[in-house]
């Protein structure tokens, strides 16, 4: 075999495999069809966060007098920020490749195809043509955005993730179809920024996968922000005015939206056109994603998936990142232990933030499990205070013992300033099974938003300071 790995794809769990195989000893090559670093680092995770960084700076000065600061009225250069996230993105990829270059990691540059036998084919690209073998191979082809009939994509009035990312102004007026994760993103990116937003969601709620508590408390802040919520809405397609200046969203029950571009925000589907050819053992499901066990073994021995193109798991950078380690463990021969999907940790970068990890509420009752819950919000916290974002809420969920005490956490349900920085200590209660009193005896620093999660640990022991 050319390589004990082949690679088919460069994205966060493709190059994690690469470099902690690599460190490993193993001879590793990647096929990846643009730049390694994948839809994370060039279209979708950092570039995205980039954006909401300036939003954020952006809020700050609007709001500098509150401070005693004089700043006067701020304005935003789009095509500046746009330049700027380049570089930073710019920056990342010449270090991730230095980092595989650095471990000889062989980097081909074209599609991959998985033909039998574990070879895989460089179908185009500067590469095309060259074929190689892995004594193992790992498919992390990742994904590509999902669309929606009556939505064709023309990167003017109607856009996904990848064409929103390219913008050099900020428009005016903007329907984002999709409430969930990356939709409330670009909804507070670009209500920060100035444009008008709405909703579009056809669910019952925004963030239909979160803790109601914490779906219900962003939604609350969106509408408070002038952030315009229509759930239950059918998007039956759009039409563009005839000079170009704006299009008119079409919904089921008649209803019409007036905007200057639609983001569409409804999902990625695994990238699997063309990735394994007939003759393999591996399988797709019917929605095209690989078909894995829970060690991330395909139905043809030596042939892993990992990230977006799995069935069943979170489509997570960070997951993607486990999985990769997981893969190359089993590779090695060294011991496995699956990821619990059901407690990784989420992070939404929105305005407020929302982070969690492990059970909502409703979950936890909907499997009989009775529960002790306990809820702080950022109001009565000197350090929000201090910031001046009160905004949000710390939940924990606990398992109710039969006397009546809290038992292990089950659910830790965040939404406030920097939460996504917070969820560490809640993310380790949650997976470590710890108790209420065992994480109550560790001190947080005072003042510090970290005392928001402490002191909601320390009202499920039934004796709490500031939280009834």
């Amino acid at each position: 075999m050319d390589y004990d790995v082949v690679v088919i794809g460069g994205g966060p769990g493709g190059y994690a495999v690469a470099l902690y195989g690599a460190s490993a000893g193993l001879r590793i090559a990647i096929v990846e069809l643009t730049k390694v670093g994948g839809t994370c680092l060039h279209r979708g995770c950092v570039p995205a966060k980039e954006f909401l960084e300036s939003a954020a700076v952006y809020r700050t000065v609007r709001g500098a007098a509150e401070f005693g600061i004089s700043a006067g009225e701020p304005t935003v250069d789009f095509a500046v920020n746009q330049r700027r996230k380049v570089a930073v993105v710019d920056q990342l990829y010449r270090g991730l490749s230095g980092l595989l270059r650095g471990r000889k990691v062989t980097v081909l540059s074209g599609t991959g195809t998985l033909l039998p036998g574990r070879r895989v084919r460089v179908v185009d690209g500067p590469d095309a043509g060259t074929e190689i073998a892995g004594r193992h191979v790992v498919l992390a082809a990742g994904s590509v955005p999902r669309t929606l009939p009556g939505l064709d994509v023309d990167g003017r009035h109607v856009m996904t993730s990848d064409e929103f990312l390219q913008l050099e102004r900020v428009p005016a007026s903007v329907a984002v179809v999709g409430g969930g994760a990356i939709g409330c993103e670009f909804a507070s990116l670009l209500s920060d920024l100035g444009a008008g937003v709405t909703i579009l969601e056809a669910l019952d709620s925004i963030l239909a996968g979160c803790d109601e508590d914490i779906s219900a408390a962003l939604a609350r802040s969106f509408t408070k922000r002038g952030i315009d919520i229509v759930t239950g809405a059918q998007v039956k397609g759009h039409t563009p005015a005839p000079d170009g200046s704006h299009t008119v969203v079409h919904l089921g029950d008649g209803k019409e939206v007036e905007v200057e571009a639609v983001v569409v925000s409804v999902g990625r589907r695994p990238r699997t056109e063309g990735l394994v050819s007939q003759g393999t053992g591996v399988q797709l499901d019917d929605r095209g994603f690989v078909v894995v066990n829970h060690l991330m073994q395909t139905h043809e021995q030596h042939v892993w998936a990992v990230g977006d193109v799995c069935a069943g798991t979170p489509q997570l950078a960070h997951v993607a990142f486990e999985e990769a380690v997981l893969v190359v463990k089993g590779i090695l021969g060294e011991p496995m232990v699956p990821v619990d999907y059901e407690r990784v940790p989420w992070a939404i970068y929105c305005h407020p933030e929302v982070a969690f990890a492990g059970l909502t509420e409703s979950q936890a009752r909907e499997r009989g499990i009775p529960v002790l819950v306990k809820k702080d919000p950022f109001g009565g916290n000197s350090r929000a205070r201090i910031i001046g974002e009160t905004d949000g809420l710390v939940k924990v969920v606990a398992q109710r013992l039969p006397d009546g005490s809290a038992g292990r956490i089950l659910g830790v349900h965040m939404m406030g300033p920097w939460v996504t920085e917070l969820l560490g200590a809640g993310y380790l209660a949650v997976n470590w099974e710890a108790t209420p009193t065992e994480v109550a005896q560790f001190i947080q620093p005072h003042p510090s938003l970290s005392e928001a999660f402490g002191e909601t640990v320390i009202a499920l022991t039934g004796r709490g300071l500031h939280v009834g």
